[in-house]
């Protein structure tokens, strides 16, 4: 969280001087843990390899060997070794019956003191009374949430008050370029099912 405290600091009327010893968390050569290897989990991954991170996935399915090898990705098959050597664990699921607080209090505290929960999925994937309990006791170094639920969360929620932690607007997407991909990419499947094609990006395929 020190990009966040550090933003505070630099623009407080208070501050008089910086401090020597504000550090962050190195991100190069730290271990990702990626819940979720879809198509957007896999891009995270791609993404990651660029810092020489050190790729754990867990997914419904293994990725095919050429595709892990292209970006160095190993495959967990039980979610709890991942969570264990995780410094940085990222959920990039679909919010199912199966995946509904599929973080709770048993998998946070399986995750090292020092490691940051990153969620861009959806809100529902975390149980957040958990989180705000894991955050406050220090289980879990931070927390970084673009989702949450509800969105946005009451003003009065617990989640606000807390330091370590940053929760932005449910944003990921939130640029004019994957507005007007994500535009074009509507208009294309309802003209292809306008025109009886097959549909680009059906999400249930037949």
């Amino acid at each position: 969280m020190c990009l966040y405290s550090g933003c505070q600091i630099a623009v407080s009327p208070d501050t008089k001087y910086f401090a020597v010893d504000w550090l962050g968390v190195e991100v190069t050569r730290a271990t990702l843990g990626i819940i979720g290897m879809g198509n957007i989990g896999y891009k995270v991954a791609e993404r990651a390899r660029a810092f020489n991170m050190r790729i754990l996935y867990h997914n419904r399915h293994q990725r095919r060997k050429e595709e892990e090898e292209a970006v160095g990705a190993h495959y967990c098959e039980k979610i709890e070794d991942l969570l264990q050597q995780a410094d940085f664990v990222m959920l990039v699921v679909n919010l199912t019956p199966e995946t509904h607080k599929l973080i709770g209090k048993k998998e946070l505290g399986l995750m090292k003191p020092t490691a940051t929960l990153i969620n861009i999925s959806r809100g529902g994937v975390i149980d957040q009374d958990a989180l705000v309990e894991a955050l406050q006791n220090k289980v879990i170094r931070a927390a970084a949430l673009d989702v949450t639920y509800p969105e946005p969360l009451p003003r009065d929620h617990p989640l606000l008050k807390l330091s370590n932690i940053i929760i932005t607007p449910h944003i990921g997407t939130a640029t004019v370029q994957a507005i007007h991909m994500m535009a074009e990419e509507a208009i294309a499947n309802m003209l292809a099912v306008l025109n009886g094609k097959p549909i680009p990006s059906e999400v249930f395929p037949k």
